[in-house]
């Protein structure tokens, strides 16, 4: 819901402090939180296109959003149409520790593989050592592709994790 937009930027500001204080500069940080109007337009656009392939999914806590997770196909220089990603996870600090990630984060897989993804990606800093272990406890594993993106005020060194869910579709056409 397009709506939703602003709550979900505010969510995402507050999830980026809570998570990268101390692991990105925080000029980066700074950068995330005040690029805030721009990202509530992307999203909006986002979630306002229903010939798009792919999905979000919010979470709320006592009637307020605490969470939300998008994915789509896989984004880069040459997607693969049969591989899917999780573009964006993102919790409340004051919903952390509740199982709302986990639930969010197997809802979207779940949608993945029901839209005949064979396998799909996400990227995550190489210093959260918290999502990495969220990740591996639901079965996604490092790729060894790595990325580097230079942001306002520093880099982010990210990895690729990859989950395969059913080897055998292939790109053709479905009738």
């Amino acid at each position: 819901m397009p709506a939703n937009a602003t709550v979900m930027a505010r969510a995402h500001a507050r999830s980026w402090r809570a998570t990268y204080t101390g692991l990105l500069p925080d000029a980066v940080i700074d950068d995330v939180v005040a690029s805030r109007p721009a990202r509530i337009e992307r999203w909006r656009t986002k979630l306002a296109d229903s010939n798009q392939r792919g999905g979000s999914f919010v979470a709320q806590l006592d009637g307020r959003l605490v969470g939300f997770v998008f994915w789509g196909p896989a984004e880069g220089d040459d997607p693969d149409p049969d591989v899917g990603e999780v573009y964006a996870i993102c919790l409340d600090p004051d919903a952390l520790g509740r199982g709302i990630g986990r639930s969010l984060f197997d809802t979207a897989v779940s949608d993945i593989v029901a839209h005949r993804f064979r396998e799909a990606v996400l990227w995550v800093v190489d210093t959260n050592q918290r999502a990495r272990r969220f990740y591996e406890a639901a079965g996604w594993r490092p790729d060894g592709a790595t990325k580097t993106e230079d942001r306002p005020g520093g880099r982010l060194q990210e990895v690729r994790y990859t989950r395969t869910f059913n080897p055998t579709i292939a790109s053709q056409s479905i009738e």
